[in-house]
């Protein structure tokens, strides 16, 4: 039996975290956002008299703009575990997504008339073919040519950035199709109150599921399992936070303006009150989730994912095991350079046009995204879970900062600070975990 009470403390914790296998950075992470999230909206309350931070529109807002940098965030994890760097992601998304803008404003209209239903998906289609062709040129420059990825990407820093204002002559492209600007939310690009409805139901029957599931591969090759209330409680936590979320999206209505408008093209009547019309889930929200479950299953699940966490923890080993090093930091970029071109899609999309602004610094974002969420510099280790919700911190941040009146220089120190303090923290990590 323990000697003291914070013994007793430490051994319940310790126990806690062996029983629900729950990630102390994980853990860490979330209690960082939380941290983030109260703080704002207190500080809020403090100088206004209201916190404007913790609110349905904020936080629908928030969920939108986080998803962009998100998407590219997954990538880079398996860029930084392969022990590379990526600085060009944000100026290969602005150059993308002035590909798009020539595509579906000048060049696609001529040949099948404005407004043609197959505009957006062939614009879609040559912006992520687009990204992934200079990610694999750019691979192809590492890992053939031997120059380093800090080099080769940094060039592309600046590369493509010159080639968007080429491209384009410094104009701003506008306006994209209609139907591909749903892709970037608003009101319209949602799925309303039932459909994210629909989609919480499936997601916590999934939750569910996996566990079963995962419990049932673990007896059937006479793994450890967890006890059962652990179980219960990751079900619940996981639940209960799908479901929430649902909440906070269906409570964001629809602005009183394109209610009005709604209403009249579609002849209902308006009552008294007014007519709440639900968000739901944005479509850059799903793209996004889409992307993480999909890169998931990629990092954890094939051949491809193997081999990745093993040129990453040791890349000389893994050339001996037979990996073809070569071909496969190739495409590693070459997967970066796609996943840019989905965010380019929906940054474009989001903001109805193409440029010269898109994707500046997106690159401390999505860098700084996967080191918050536990990706190592040192190769090897990384989450996609951990990027997101590290993107998620990151967008917390400027969000918040904007909110509260912080220049755009202040934000970008407060940015700079943050990834450093993040390597900071995994290198004590790493040191103590040794």
């Amino acid at each position: 039996m323990p000697d003291t009470p914070q013994e007793y403390k430490e051994s319940a914790m310790v126990r806690f975290l062996r029983a629900t296998e729950v990630d102390t950075r994980l853990l860490g992470m979330i209690g960082a956002l939380l941290l983030i999230w109260l703080g704002f909206h207190f500080y809020g309350h403090f100088v206004n008299g209201y916190g404007a931070f913790l609110t349905p529109r904020n936080l629908w807002n928030l969920s939108v703009q986080t998803s962009s940098i998100a998407v590219m965030a997954t990538g880079m994890v398996l860029v930084i575990v392969t022990r590379h760097i990526d600085l060009s992601v944000g100026s290969l998304l602005g150059f993308s997504a002035m590909i798009m803008g020539v595509m579906q404003v000048w060049v696609l209209p001529q040949y099948l008339g404005l407004g043609h239903p197959a505009i957006w998906p062939i614009t879609v289609v040559v912006g992520i073919t687009f990204g992934a062709m200079v990610g694999a040129f750019q691979g192809f420059l590492i890992a053939y040519l031997d120059i380093p990825a800090f080099i080769v990407t940094l060039g592309g820093l600046l590369i493509w950035r010159g080639a968007s204002y080429l491209v384009a002559r410094g104009e701003t492209i506008a306006p994209v199709d209609p139907t591909f600007a749903l892709i970037g939310g608003g009101p319209h690009g949602t799925i309303g109150a039932t459909g994210s409805w629909i989609l919480g139901i499936i997601v916590c029957l999934g939750i569910v599921f996996l566990l079963l599931s995962g419990r049932r591969q673990r007896k059937k090759f006479n793994f450890p399992t967890r006890p059962l209330w652990a179980e219960f409680l990751l079900a619940g936590v996981g639940v209960s936070f799908v479901l929430g979320a649902v909440m906070v999206m269906n409570a964001y209505p629809w602005p009183k303006g394109i209610v009005k408008k709604y209403a009249a093209a579609n002849n209902i009547e308006v009552p008294a009150e007014g007519l709440f019309i639900s968000h739901g889930f944005a479509i850059p929200i799903l793209v996004a989730i889409a992307v993480g479950i999909a890169m998931t299953f990629l990092a954890t699940r094939t051949r491809f994912g193997r081999y990745v966490f093993a040129i990453g923890g040791n890349p000389e080993a893994a050339e001996l095991a037979g990996i073809n090093t070569k071909k496969m930091t190739m495409l590693i970029f070459a997967l970066m350079g796609a996943l840019t071109g989905v965010a380019a899609v929906i940054a474009s999309a989001r903001l109805k046009s193409a440029t010269l602004a898109l994707g500046q610094f997106d690159e401390l974002y999505v860098i700084a995204a996967a080191v918050i969420g536990g990706t190592s510099f040192a190769g090897g280790i990384g989450t996609i879970y951990g990027a997101i919700l590290g993107a998620l911190v990151m967008q917390s941040l400027q969000s918040g900062m904007v909110l509260i009146g912080f220049d755009a220089s202040i934000q970008q120190m407060v940015v700079g600070g943050v990834l450093v303090v993040a390597v900071f923290l995994d290198n004590l990590y790493r040191r103590n975990s040794v």
